[in-house]
């Protein structure tokens, strides 16, 4: 029995987040120049002409995985979390425990933070001291920064440096999950300690 023209469509829509999402943990997992589209059509089980139907290029194809890595509804969460009427302690415990929840249950998020920020440091001119990557998410990570800093409850700094040290330690963990079966979870408390003091501590 012939497939309808809707089953026809569903099972190209199918087949293209198929490729999308196994594409994505790939590209993580080897970078874009150690990718070739036959080894990545081999890992996810297609033909190469296949991905050729749904993208002309390698180049076509991890440009749609990248906007999908930089959406922007976790820009907009996390506007939206630096301007809650909270303290920055608060804000801090929630965007780490979002963070931590993300990368125990997707592997996909791993992939994105990876990719993410292996592209960001393959641009042209990259600077960590001076362009902290660019990134609404360092941006918005950084004013949540400065609030706590003058709540006294972050530690002092450059508050574009430590939003850059609190993703870096996001990278080394969603690193860990793409290429490791055992590893220490990162815990809440690991991220808050990235940026909160001690309280415990004597100034």
């Amino acid at each position: 029995m012939p497939k309808t023209p809707e089953r026809c469509q569903e099972i190209r829509e199918e087949t293209k987040k198929k490729i999308l999402r196994d594409s994505m943990l790939y590209f993580a997992r080897n970078g874009f120049a150690g990718t070739k589209i036959s080894d990545l059509s081999g890992y996810i089980g297609i033909g190469q002409g296949t991905m050729y139907l749904y993208f002309k290029s390698k180049e076509d194809l991890f440009k749609e995985i990248f906007a999908i890595c930089n959406n922007d509804k976790e820009i907009k969460d996390l506007k939206i979390l630096s301007r809650l009427p909270i303290s920055a302690k608060k804000k801090i415990k929630k965007l780490s425990e979002t963070v931590i929840a993300k990368l125990e249950q997707n592997e996909n998020y791993a992939a994105k933070v990876t990719l993410t920020t292996q592209v960001l440091f393959e641009k042209d001119g990259f600077s960590s001291e001076s362009t902290t990557y660019q990134s609404e998410i360092y941006k918005y990570t950084a004013k949540i920064i400065e609030q706590g800093q003058k709540e006294k409850s972050v530690v002092g700094g450059s508050s574009m440096k430590l939003a850059d040290f609190y993703w870096s330690v996001v990278y080394l963990y969603a690193l860990k999950k793409l290429f490791t079966t055992k590893y220490e979870t990162l815990t809440v408390a690991d991220l808050e300690r990235v940026l909160l003091k001690d309280e415990n501590k004597n100034e």
